[in-house]
Formats: C-alpha cells, structure tokens, sequence
C-alpha cells in the first residue's frame, strides 16, 4: 500500500496548498534551471522514433593534370547514424473527494500538482540530455556524455581533460544547437515539448484492492538527441571542483582550449551555448575577477576581459567570448573519470 502524503495529495497538502494562505505561491525548493528546452532545436524525426543522419567521413582525392593524362576516379565516403528516442511521463491522480472538500480551490489542487510533474520531466529530461545512456537503460536515449567520453575515438579530439583525478569531476559543456550540429528529437506524428492529456474521472484500487476514484492527468514528453557535426561540441572533461573552487586550476586556459575546437563559432542559423553547474559558474565568476588575485589578467581600465556580463530581456547573462555561460543544474559533480 502506498504511503499517505507519499504518493498521493492528502488532507495535509490540500490545507497547505489551499488553507488560510490559498493564494500563496508555493516556494518550490526542488526546482532546477534547467535550460535546454529554451536553448535547443526540436526536429521530428525521419524515420519514426529514430532519426537517420549521413555523416561524410572522407573527401575525394583530386590531383594536379597533365596534358594528356587522364583523371583518377575518386568519391567522398559517409557513415549513418541512427539515434533513438524515448519518453518520460507521469500520471497525476488526486481523490475527488478531496477535490470536493477543496470546493472553489478544486483547480488549484490540480494545477499545483500538475506543476510538480512538469517541473520533474524537465529535470528528467535534461539529465538524460546530458548523461543518458542506451546501454545501461535501454528505454532512455543516448546523451552527450556518451559520446564524448573517451579521448581516443573518433571526436576524442574534442575533449579537453582538466586533469581531475578524484571523485569530484564536473564538466562544461560548449554546445552548438542548430540543423547541422545538435538538435533534440520527437518522433514522427507527435509534437515538441510535453503534452497534457486530461484523463478524467477512473476507477482506481487502493493497496488493499478496494476501488475508489480520482481525477486524473497525463503528462507525456517524447525526446531525443542528435549529434549530427561533433565538431560542434567541445567537453572539459574532468575538472576537480574542489581545486576549481580552491583556485588552483587554470580554468581558463581549457576554456580557450575548448573554444578553438569548434568548427564554426558565427554562422547564421546556430546558437551556442556553454553549460556547466552551479559550482563551476560561481567559480568562473571569482576566477575572472581582477582583485581575486594579482596572477588573473585585467585590460588597462581594470575591467574583466575573460567574461562579460550584459543584460538580455532584462536579465544578467555572463558570457565567455561572446557564447552565454548557462547554469544547467542537471550537471552534477561526481562524473566518471575521461579516460
């Protein structure tokens, strides 16, 4: 039998979410920013829940010609690579007799609860952007983690290791989101983003077998990624945030090494981004301030000249190079070694 207030809204959550202060806000302590659904493209997918993508691999051969010397057949190489979706959901059932005791709150129960499990499917959704791995859970899709983990493969080149040999490694991501590079999926026949279907009044069983009945909502979000050019992604791989925090590792100078590693950084049609947690942006910020230490470089005004901070819609964004620097919570700081 399922826990009361585990599972379920109870009495003690209708009288937080609806009692003498029904119209405050809940303060939600759990929430993340997690923004990769508002920096990245959605493509339907070609060929059902997966998506077939040609990469070419190789160039033709062309030679100098002669006069009277024939020219040598050639012809460019390509690999396909098929990447998958899967979906995350959660169905939100709450007892209509407590809805009826909610009386004219009876919404507002609803839609609390209803914000709850956007607010997980976001966070689901962006961790296994990141880390999520066909191999290990078969029902998720393969993220970026996953194929930008060993030095020696084929985009083993786009991996900055920062020399993190503890428990402690995080990583900041340089992503390039547009129809060439990285966009995320959703399978043919279905829509971006999450989709809320109001399933009504249904008959439920309790633990014990015994019916009794619930409204209900399903929330369903259909994702995947595609890596089409890794060139243009760039990982720093292996930063210890204990010595990132305690200033003895030189960030920037992986951070200028991951920059040089994208193929395009101006093009029409992308946008880029760099992510990294919460832990990493604080520590970028204090290592790019000039009275931090006399060892961090400052132009002749004194002003910092490895960030900047602009404001856009009316929000401070600190930005490395012209690339926005993003706090993605969904990055965590125990990742395993890159080899």
């Amino acid at each position: 039998m399922a826990t009361l207030g585990s599972s379920f809204v109870d009495l003690i959550d209708l009288y937080k979410r609806t009692g003498a202060e029904a119209d405050a806000v809940i303060i939600e302590l759990l929430s993340q920013h997690n923004p990769i659904m508002q920096d990245a493209l959605a493509m339907e997918c070609n060929m059902g829940t997966e998506h077939l993508t040609t990469v070419r691999t190789g160039l033709p051969s062309v030679t100098w010609g002669k006069l009277y010397q024939g020219i040598a057949q050639s012809k460019s190489t390509t690999a396909q690579v098929s990447d998958t979706t899967g979906f995350v959901e959660g169905l939100s059932s709450v007892d209509t007799r407590l809805l009826d005791i909610a009386g004219k709150n009876r919404n507002k129960v609803r839609l609390s609860e209803a914000n709850a499990f956007l607010e997980s499917i976001g966070q689901e959704g962006a961790s296994t952007t990141f880390y999520g791995n066909t191999a290990g859970a078969p029902e998720e899709f393969i993220g970026f983690s996953p194929r930008f983990n060993d030095t020696t493969a084929a985009n083993g080149g786009q991996i900055v290791k920062a020399g993190g040999v503890g428990s402690d490694n995080a990583s900041i991501w340089f992503v390039t989101w547009g129809d060439n590079y990285c966009h995320l999926l959703y399978p043919q026949g279905t829509k971006a983003g999450v989709t809320r279907t109001d399933m009504g009044r249904q008959r439920v069983l309790d633990g014990a077998g015994n019916p009794y009945f619930v409204e209900e909502e399903l929330f369903r979000h259909h994702l995947g990624l595609s890596v089409r050019d890794w060139r243009g992604v760039a990982r720093i791989a292996n930063i210890d945030v204990s010595d990132l925090q305690a200033g003895t590792v030189d960030i920037y100078k992986f951070m200028r090494q991951a920059f040089w590693k994208i193929k395009k950084h101006r093009a029409p049609g992308i946008k880029m981004a760099i992510y990294c947690n919460s832990d990493v942006c604080e520590a970028l910020d204090a290592h790019s301030t000039p009275t931090m230490s006399s060892n961090i470089p400052s132009n002749s005004t004194g002003t910092n000249i490895r960030l900047r901070r602009d404001e856009i819609d009316g929000k401070e964004v600190m930005s490395y190079r012209g690339i926005p620097i993003v706090q993605c919570d969904a990055l965590v700081n125990n990742e395993a070694l890159v080899a």
